[in-house]
């Protein structure tokens, strides 16, 4: 029997401790509780702390009022959202699309477009048969219901898809998905190769160093001897927000003044900026910089054609280098002095290449976006090709070469829109040597609006392929080792070039949509979210500050391969777009150090007044009004049409994998039709609060 309990006591207030009791009841359904303290079991059953009906209410009303203010949360994002559509639509009117003008790049599009019709139309088909109760693509194993179970005419129809994706399209797609999934893998090997490199370059310490004094002379009466003649070029081309700062920062690098020469190199079809670029060439050239002005009369091959006819002057023969500049570059004072001694000593170096930094890296999400790849680009490819292979791409800019290099490679070519990459490509061919040095850095801008972004992508990309049509019968019949051939032609071309765009727009923004709707070639989780992750991961080491930002940059990264890879198939096969160049829009970013001499500059007004001499008030008064800030103009930005029909696409697909409860890729699809919609309505390059 169970024991005598003595209840009397229980309204008391005094806390009574007694041994632990175990209670048995007599009745088998029960079992066995063991109690640690008779009245704290019963401690939480008080009067004062029942819930009366007016307690439950006011619970019930501030839980409504959680729900309400979340849903009027999500009411004022999405009535935003339809805003800023409608806005970019009323805008579209005056706006030119950013599409391709010709017939051939509007082949990606109407791919697309199909694909999203398609898609559609199947999600139809899926939501009508899920209300229906037809789960069969819930069954592992497909079921082709007999004759008697067909229950009308859509029924049917809806079968005799199940069985048409069963036998014909999933196959298809398994084995495009298989091939693709095989690239992504191989590629992620080359970049975990990559950065196990990169840690043994830090773990060893590995990089150029300059032994001594290399501009010491034991020659007392030729005291600058050793200091070799340079060259140092800044082209550009209708730069008027950059080119006072860029041509300031070059004008005061550290180098005997007899033994430089600055060329700015303006290709501007615009006469104020010329008249602007001009006079800033004669301020400093006033202050004893031997500094000159070139103007091309005929602009044919871009930037190549730019440096092609600069160097073609009879002056340049007694320049034994040359360090290029783009226009929104500011190299250090002491530059020169850490990258020339490199060539001393080292008759077979023919480049040395610094490392960019940027002064607007956080500026918005976009520009945040740009520096975790550009980060990974020079701290692990560049550094890692440089230390073990002694090649690597040159970047274009913030550079220094041996101009008997570039003579004996052929010089500048203006076959291609990356004149850059053909120069590294035919020198390395000759035998030539390059150096990285990821301790020099010079200040430079990122795009800051996705249409500027957009137009310098699709020519990093295009270029390349172009340039691959290019150069494989001379790397084929080369003299250099047969490793070497196949760096190039397998890794530098097709695996980083070719590859990593095919393969990400394929797998992640076709196949994987469309396995949504032909579950029998569903991908594994670790292909759409594992490895990726992973990967991002190892891309974003160079970068630490931007760990917050490794989702929307895996997303972003997926949502530019739909750019990329239309640019590689334009070089690829030479579309009308492979050949078209569009200078970067610049927003003239300068860095501290730059503002406070530049205010330093301003005050100096009789200095200034005192150089410009030999102007006339009149000039001067024109010179002032060209100089005036341009009014702003309020940025209206454009629809692309691509990203926001792949936009629909991948929510779609999203909307299919939540009928089939398929969690993760719900929730990867969903964000990266957000993400692709953010880009498409031109919303990644908003400035951040």
């Amino acid at each position: 029997m169970a024991p005598g309990l003595d209840f009397s006591d229980w309204g008391a207030k005094e806390t009574r401790k007694g041994i632990p009791v175990v209670v048995k009841m007599e009745n088998p359904n029960y079992s066995v509780v063991e109690i640690e303290d008779p009245d704290a079991a019963f401690r939480p059953v008080e009067k004062s702390r029942g819930k009366n009906a007016k307690q439950v209410t006011w619970v019930l009303l501030l839980k409504a009022h959680r729900a309400v203010g979340c849903v009027a949360w999500i009411a004022t994002l999405f009535w935003a959202l339809l805003g800023t559509i409608k806005k970019r639509l009323i805008f579209r009117q005056d706006v030119d699309m950013a599409s391709e003008k010709l017939g051939k790049g509007k082949l990606l599009f109407t791919v697309i477009k199909a694909f999203l019709v398609t898609s559609l139309t199947i999600l139809a088909f899926e939501i009508i048969a899920y209300f229906n109760g037809w789960h069969y693509f819930q069954n592992p194993s497909l079921h082709i219901p007999r004759t008697s179970e067909i229950q009308g005419l859509f029924h049917l129809v809806y079968v005799t898809w199940l069985w048409f994706r069963a036998d014909y399209i999933a196959p298809l797609i398994q084995a495009l998905s298989k091939f693709c999934v095989a690239l992504f893998l191989i590629q992620s090997a080359d970049r975990m190769v990559l950065c196990l490199g990169c840690f043994w370059i830090k773990y060893k310490k590995i990089k150029p160093r300059i032994e001594g004094n290399p501009f010491k002379s034991n020659d007392v009466e030729g005291s600058g001897y050793d200091y070799p003649m340079v060259l140092v070029q800044i082209p550009m081309c209708n730069e008027r927000e950059v080119y006072e700062q860029s041509i300031s920062a070059v004008c005061q690098l550290d180098w005997p003044k007899d033994r430089l020469l600055i060329q700015v190199l303006d290709d501007s079809d615009d006469e104020s900026i010329q008249c602007l670029i001009k006079a800033e060439v004669a301020t400093w050239n006033q202050r004893g910089i031997n500094i000159i002005y070139r103007h091309r009369l005929i602009r044919t091959g871009y930037k190549a054609g730019n440096l092609k006819s600069a160097m073609s002057c009879e002056y340049v023969q007694a320049y034994e280098f040359v360090a290029i500049f783009d226009a929104d570059f500011q190299p250090n004072p002491d530059f020169l002095k850490q990258t020339v001694p490199h060539f001393k000593d080292n008759p077979e170096l023919g480049l040395v290449q610094a490392r960019w930094t940027f002064v607007n890296k956080d500026e918005n999400l976009l520009t945040r976006l740009q520096n975790i790849n550009l980060c990974f680009h020079f701290e692990v490819e560049q550094q890692v090709n440089s230390a073990f292979l002694n090649f690597f791409g040159f970047n274009g800019t913030a550079g220094v070469w041996r101009i008997r290099a570039l003579e004996e490679s052929g010089g500048w070519l203006e076959r291609t829109t990356v004149e850059d990459m053909d120069i590294a490509v035919r020198a390395h061919l000759n035998g030539w040597k390059f150096i990285f040095l990821n301790d020099v850095k010079v200040l430079c801008e990122v795009p800051e609006s996705y249409e500027a972004y957009r137009k310098q992508q699709h020519r990093w990309h295009s270029g390349p392929m172009h340039l691959f049509r290019l150069c494989l019968p001379a790397i084929i019949t080369s003299k250099i080792a047969i490793w070497k051939k196949a760096n190039l032609i397998l890794l530098f071309f097709l695996l980083r070039k070719l590859i990593l765009p095919f393969y990400s727009f394929t797998l992640f923004c076709i196949i994987l949509p469309l396995t949504m709707f032909v579950p029998e070639a569903e991908l594994p989780v670790w292909v759409i979210c594992y490895v990726p992750v992973f990967m991002s991961f190892l891309n974003i080491l160079p970068a630490p500050k931007s760990f917050p930002f490794i989702v929307p940059y895996l997303l972003f990264e997926n949502t530019m391969s739909v750019t990329k890879f239309n640019a590689m198939v334009s070089g690829l096969f030479k579309l009308g777009s492979s050949y078209e160049w569009v200078v970067t829009k610049k927003a003239g970013r300068s860095s501290e150090s730059d503002l406070l001499a530049a205010a330093e500059r301003e005050s100096k007004t009789t200095n200034q007044l005192q150089i410009q001499r030999g102007a006339s008030e009149s000039e001067l008064t024109e010179l002032n009004r060209l100089k005036a800030a341009p009014v702003p103009v309020k940025r209206v930005n454009k629809i692309y049409r691509k990203e926001l029909t792949l936009a629909f696409l991948l929510l779609t697909a999203s909307v299919r994998s939540l009928l089939s409860a398929q969690g993760v890729h719900f929730y990867f699809l969903l964000f990266q039709g957000v993400t692709f919609l953010l880009v498409g309505l031109d919303l990644i390059g908003e400035q951040m609060s």
